[in-house]
Parts: structure tokens; C-alpha cells; sequence
């Protein structure tokens, strides 16, 4: 029932800002919340065979990766967390290894649809996501990507870079005293 409500709070947002799902969700994948390099394509949270009804409905549709909608098809909806539904925090990626795992945050009753998203769909530990997140991470050490527009573009990424600045204010200076470079704050190093 609070899902059916979330679906109808949120179908007037999507009908005023979309003319097409991606914008709706700013050209980001709703699963992997990247932007994707290839045009995406529209996913239906509630598949044709299990709600026909919903096939058209703009409520329905997510803006995905291809291999996610491919990868997704074989789940029910009740099995997996709609992209609407995920709160704040409730994922977080890790660096330098750019794996995703699930926080606290993510409420109990959730929790094991969260984790049959990270591993069904690999959106944990999978090749294909994890070296894309590895690509955005290297733009931003490597390349001098802003964070700004890296919050924009892959915003976990950004979080995990954020999260990682503070971890390095907070641990004592290097101890030749020797300024940071951005690669090496970023890095770890």
C-alpha cells in the first residue's frame, strides 16, 4: 500500500518533468545512478508480464542501462527496490575498488531486496559497473573531472570522494609535513 502511494506521489513529479524518462532521471541510470555512455532504455519497474496493465503507464518507467533491463526482466518488482524508493544513503560505493554495498540506512524490511539488487544485477561487485565506476573515478584523480560536475554525472562517486576527503582531514598530516597532491587525497595515498 505505502508502495502504491510512493508510485502515485511520484507519477505527477515524472509527468511534469518528463517528456522522456531520461529526464526524469537526468540522464542517469536509475539503478547504477551514472550517466550512461550509450543512450539507455526504458525499463518497466513493474514488468509487462507481471502487471500488462502497466505497460504504458508513465509511472512505470525507469530510465536503466540496457544490460540492467536485461538483467531485471528475469525479477518481479516486489523483489527489487524501485529507483523512486531508495533513500538517501542507503547505498554507498567504495573506493579505490568503486564496489557498492549496502549502509545501514537502508531500512530492515528493505534490506533483502536491496542486497538481491546488488547481486542479481550486479550492481555490487559486476565487471561492467564496477570498471565504469573505476572510469569516473580515474577522470576526477587522474584527468581533473570537478567534483561538481562528477556529483552530477555519478553522484555515489562523488559521495565516496567527499566521504574520503573528510576520513584524510580527520587522520593526522602526511608525516614530512609535505603538501597533498588532488590524486593523492583522492587516492588515499
Amino acid at each position: 500500500m505505502a508502495r502504491q502511494r510512493r508510485r502515485q506521489e511520484h507519477a505527477g513529479v515524472l509527468a511534469a518533468r518528463c517528456a522522456r524518462p531520461p529526464d526524469g532521471f537526468k540522464d542517469l541510470c536509475g539503478y547504477t545512478a551514472m550517466l550512461l555512455s550509450t543512450p539507455g532504455t526504458v525499463d518497466h519497474f513493474v514488468s509487462r508480464d507481471e502487471d500488462p496493465s502497466l505497460a504504458y503507464e508513465w509511472t512505470n518507467f525507469r530510465y536503466a542501462a540496457a544490460w540492467i533491463n536485461s538483467s531485471k526482466s528475469a525479477l518481479r518488482s516486489d523483489q527489487v527496490l524501485d529507483p523512486f524508493e531508495v533513500g538517501d544513503g542507503w547505498f554507498e560505493v567504495i573506493l579505490p575498488s568503486c564496489q557498492m554495498v549496502l549502509t545501514d540506512r537502508c531500512p530492515p524490511e528493505l534490506r533483502e531486496r536491496a542486497q538481491t539488487m546488488l547481486k542479481r544485477l550486479k550492481l555490487g561487485h559486476g565487471e561492467s559497473v564496477v570498471s565504469f565506476r573505476q572510469e569516473w573515478y580515474r577522470m576526477y584523480c587522474e584527468d581533473g573531472l570537478p567534483l561538481e560536475i562528477l556529483a552530477r554525472k555519478a553522484p555515489l562517486i562523488a559521495r565516496a570522494v567527499l566521504k574520503q576527503r573528510e576520513q584524510a582531514t580527520a587522520e593526522p598530516a602526511a608525516s614530512d609535513g609535505a603538501p597533498r597532491s588532488a590524486q593523492e587525497e583522492a587516492s588515499g595515498a
